[in-house]
């Protein structure tokens, strides 16, 4: 690694393989629904962002590595399950489809706020979009307006996946591709804290 590399970094929680496999499905059943210009999430890329850097310099990974640790050292792992399908930034305008998130959810909301600041210490900007859990399925293009995902929307389909345990923040490196983006995690941080504070 060149000290003058630059890399496209996020922090997230990867979910659990039968998780993916869930997830896969349901992407599948919308698959068949959504008939626009979509670019759908590939199997193994589904992940449940907490910051986003965008392009950093190779440098920085240990600052973003230490402040990921401190942060995971205190908080216990997370039970999370995915429910509801969503759009954003609306359902007449949609541009992501998304599963959204119950369980530790105002723990999770809280922790990502302690590792906001942590990392703001260190020099990173915070994000001003406030936060909300949950998964990206796939990336709008085009949609017609008699697509099937408005109509599913409107329906309130049931679109749910069984619940998970996260139990470490991982550190991953996107690179962008023709086929949609690459995904490598560089590297894990335990949640090693307690849920009873």
């Amino acid at each position: 690694m060149r000290d003058n590399e630059t890399f496209r970094l996020f922090l997230a929680i990867d979910p659990p393989e039968e998780s993916n496999r869930e997830i896969a499905r349901i992407q599948e059943r919308l698959q068949k629904l959504v008939s626009g210009d979509v670019r759908w999430v590939k199997p193994g890329g589904f992940h449940l962002t907490l910051k986003f850097f965008g392009n950093v310099p190779a440098t920085e990974i240990e600052q973003i590595s230490a402040a990921s640790r401190k942060a995971a050292a205190t908080a216990a792992p997370f039970t999370l399950s995915l429910r509801g399908l969503g759009t954003f930034p609306s359902a007449r305008h949609p541009r992501i489809i998304y599963l959204g998130m119950e369980g530790d959810t105002k723990r999770l909301a809280a922790f990502q706020a302690e590792l906001e600041q942590e990392l703001a210490t260190r020099g990173f900007p915070m994000e001003e979009r406030p936060f909300l859990p949950h998964l990206t399925l796939a990336r709008i293009k085009s949609l017609p307006e008699s697509d099937g995902l408005h109509r599913e929307l409107s329906a309130g389909g049931a679109y749910e996946a069984e619940p998970f345990t996260a139990s470490e923040l991982c550190l991953f490196k996107s690179e962008l591709a023709p086929g949609g983006a690459i995904y490598t995690k560089l590297a894990a941080f335990p949640f090693a804290g307690s849920a009873e504070k």
